[in-house]
Parts: C-alpha cells; structure tokens; sequence
C-alpha cells in the first residue's frame, strides 16, 4: 500500500518550532527548521519533541523518526517591535495598497515626501501600488486628492504576527493542527 510519509524525501519534512509556552516562535513567516536542525536541537536537549512524522532517517547505529513539532526549552522573548524591513512593511498593511486597496505591483510610499521633509520611517511609510504610488508622486495625500485608508504607525510584533495568520503556507502538516490557528484544510 502507497504511504506518502514513507517515502517522503526528509528535506520535505520541516519541523515547526514552538516556543516553550507552546505557541509558535513566528507566524509570518511560519516558524520552521529544515530536519537536520530539528534533530542537532534535540540532540543538544535544547528542543522537546512534540510530535513526529512517520519519515525515519538512518544513520549506522541509529534509527530515528523525523519530529515534525518541537518545542523550545527555554523561553524566547520576542521583541516588542519588529524590524523596519519592506516585507514587515506590507505584512503591516496586509499587503494591501492604502490607498486603492490593491494587492498586486506592491511598492513603498513616503506619506509625507522626502523632499518635503518625509523621513524613512513607520510612520511615514505605506504600502503603495506602482499605480497609486506613480500618481502620488512627490507630493501628500491630501495635495495629491487621493484618499489614504490608515495612517502608517509602528506596529508591534503581536500585530504582524496576527496580520501573519491571515496568510497560511501552502503547506501545513497534520502534526500542526493543535498549535495554528488558521481556518484551512491541512495538507495530510
């Protein structure tokens, strides 16, 4: 009988980390670790195994199934507030522009100019389309007549990690089920 998770290759068998409370280090991106990582974590007792895939790896004296959720021992704190990055930028405004609500040609807006004054920052930076962004131009919303959905403010990593949950991966193992906390059909 057929079995995919027997003959599943281990590169196609990513861990998800948890921290020690049991939640996920990172929802967006989702927390993995490719398996050799997973297992050098467990054999420095670092990690408790969770829960394991049917896939086992060899080594001559060792037989060993590939954890499929392991969870820190020690907590990790996450920072208060995430990087300023373009990815966390749009992640933010829910890879959306703020001003015409498209997801598609996503670019970095400088609310208020750089030549005017604009500093590269939370606060003054939105996710644009190249549309909206070209008609903007170096000038305000308001200047330009165009309407901005939100303000853009310094977000704390708990909001990105919740904005994160509206964007599963296309993959999601069985195993995970009990630790994510999205509202789709799990891959098997």
């Amino acid at each position: 009988m057929y079995h995919p998770e027997l003959i599943r290759h281990p590169d196609s068998c990513p861990a998800l980390v948890l921290n020690a409370d049991y939640t996920p280090l990172s929802y967006y991106p989702l927390s993995l670790w490719p398996w050799q990582s997973a297992i050098k974590a467990m054999f420095l007792e670092r990690v408790d195994v969770i829960a394991h895939y049917d896939r086992e790896v060899h080594s001559p004296s060792h037989t060993l199934k590939l954890p499929s959720v392991i969870a820190l021992r020690q907590f990790v704190r996450p920072s208060e507030h995430p990087a300023f990055t373009r990815f966390n930028l749009f992640l933010r405004d829910r890879f959306r522009c703020v001003y015409c609500g498209s997801g598609r040609e996503l670019t970095f807006d400088h609310v208020i100019p750089r030549a005017q004054g604009g500093r590269t920052t939370w606060e003054n930076v939105a996710t644009a389309c190249a549309p909206c962004n070209l008609r903007k131009g170096g000038r305000t919303p308001r200047q330009a007549g165009m309407h901005i959905a939100h303000w853009p403010e310094r977000p704390t990593s708990w909001e990105l990690q919740d904005h994160g949950r509206a964007f599963p991966p296309g993959y999601l193992h069985e195993s995970w089920r009990d630790y994510l906390y999205w509202d789709v059909e799990l891959d098997a």
